[in-house]
C-alpha cells in the first residue's frame, strides 16, 4: 500500500464555485496509484467542497443563490470581526463537507458523468484556499 500527498492551491475572487477536478486527476495519475481512494480536504473554515455537476453552470448559480438566501449577510449576527461576509461564510462552509473521499480504479477517478470537484467559496473577498489531496492504495 502506498500513498502520497499534494497542495492545491486556488486563488478564489468571490463567493463561487471553483471547479479542480483537473488538477486532481493530474495528481492522480502522477501518483502511479491504479486503485485506492482519494482524499480531498479543505483546509479552512469559510470554503468548502463538492461534488457537483459540471455540465450546466446555472446549476452553480442557483445553488449560491440558496445559499445566500440561507445566509444572508443583512442579518444581525454577532460574529462579525472580518466584515459582513464572516458569520454567513461559516454558516454556509458548515453545509457541504470539508473533506470528499473519490474511489479510484485504473488510475482514474471514479466521477459520474457530469459531476467534478469544486471549492465552494463563501467569502466575497479574494483568498488563496488550499485544498489537500491524499491518495492512498495499491
Amino acid at each position: 500500500m502506498r500513498q502520497l500527498f499534494h497542495t492545491v492551491s486556488v486563488q478564489t475572487r468571490a463567493a463561487r464555485l471553483y471547479e479542480f477536478t483537473a488538477q486532481a486527476e493530474d495528481f492522480v495519475r502522477a501518483s502511479g496509484i491504479a486503485d485506492g481512494l482519494l482524499t480531498c480536504f479543505i483546509r479552512h473554515t469559510s470554503a468548502s467542497l463538492l461534488i457537483q455537476e459540471n455540465a450546466d453552470p446555472n446549476v452553480q448559480r442557483d445553488l449560491i443563490n440558496a445559499f445566500d438566501r440561507f445566509a444572508p449577510q443583512d442579518f444581525d449576527y454577532v460574529h462579525d470581526d472580518e466584515g459582513p461576509d464572516d458569520m454567513p461564510s461559516h454558516i454556509k462552509s458548515a453545509l457541504p463537507q470539508v473533506s470528499i473521499g473519490v474511489p479510484v480504479r485504473s488510475g482514474q477517478m471514479l466521477l459520474g458523468t457530469w459531476q467534478g470537484l469544486y471549492l465552494f467559496e463563501h467569502r466575497t473577498a479574494p483568498h488563496r484556499r488550499e485544498v489537500l489531496l491524499h491518495i492512498i492504495g495499491d
